[in-house]
């Protein structure tokens, strides 16, 4: 099962493949959407859409896997990943894949075994955990992926409860 993770953010959106077979992951691609700050929102939030559109063809994934957008503090800033977010699940949807959504905790427990792990926790782990020989980066596309694990996860998860519940 192939399974796109995205990172979403409006000045950088992460995303990484990754194929599942049983137990055993591996890295397809990942990467980073950077927009500029300088452009119009509407032209930056078009970007991110047609990249991530661009990355659904290519890579034809089965499902895809969203981080939720969190933050306590900074409405604007909310609001801004808010939209990219959106962005990016209008290019999912384009793409006709289905989708999961998750918690930066959430994530950060499937992939490192605490949901308050810092960010080179996670970058070691989905290393690790992948079989890379170094640490993705930027950060943004190492959260993507780790977001694709805890997806991929998540459903053998869900397959194994249901399996036992027969």
């Amino acid at each position: 099962m192939v399974i796109l993770g995205i990172d979403p953010g409006l000045a950088n959106t992460g995303w990484g493949v990754i194929e599942q077979r049983g137990s055993r992951f591996r890295c397809l691609a990942y990467g980073c959407i950077t927009t500029s700050a300088g452009d119009a929102l509407p032209a930056r939030l078009a970007e991110i859409h047609e990249e991530l559109r661009a990355v659904v063809s290519r890579y034809v994934p089965h499902t895809c896997a969203v981080e939720n957008v969190y933050f306590s503090t900074n409405a604007k800033t909310a609001f801004a990943t808010g939209q990219a977010r959106g962005a990016a699940l209008l290019a999912v949807a384009d793409g006709e894949v289905l989708l999961g959504e998750y918690g930066p905790g959430e994530v950060k427990l499937a992939v490192v075994g605490t949901g308050s792990a810092d960010k080179r926790q996670v970058q070691y782990m989905v290393r690790s955990i992948l079989g890379l020989a170094e640490e993705p980066t930027p950060d943004h596309a190492a959260d993507a992926l780790a977001v694709a694990i805890c997806h991929a996860n998540s459903a053998r998860q869900s397959a194994l409860a249901r399996e036992v519940l027969r």
